[in-house]
């Protein structure tokens, strides 16, 4: 890592001492289901999803702080990106879920299910 690249990641980290640790979440039954969760894990807590989307992207690479992914500079790395999808049925909002390398980066809250 160049010298330059050391003092980008050291201010990056630096932000992320300072910053408060949030992490967008969404419960199967009695479970949460949170960014940094493995693939394996959310299958455990809700079971397989009603669609599932592959592909791969580039990305620079990441550090986990605070539960939550952080990327750091550097080379650009190839990753298999998922997107799942929970429909709980109408009373409930349906749930997207994005993993990277088999891991939680993203959930979002969608309408509501249908049956």
């Amino acid at each position: 890592m160049s010298p330059r690249q050391t003092a980008i990641a050291l201010a990056a980290l630096g932000a992320l001492l300072l910053a408060p640790p949030a992490r967008a979440s969404f419960r199967c039954g009695p479970h949460l289901v949170a960014e940094g969760d493995s693939a394996e894990r959310v299958l455990a807590r809700c079971g397989k999803p009603a669609e599932v989307t592959a592909r791969t992207g580039l990305r620079a690479p990441i550090v986990w702080y605070g539960g939550r992914p952080v990327r750091v500079p550097g080379e650009m790395i190839e990753v298999r990106i998922e997107t799942w999808i929970y429909n709980f049925g109408p009373s409930r909002l349906m749930q997207k879920v994005v993993l990277e390398d088999g891991f939680v980066v993203e959930t979002e809250a969608l309408d509501h299910g249908h049956n």
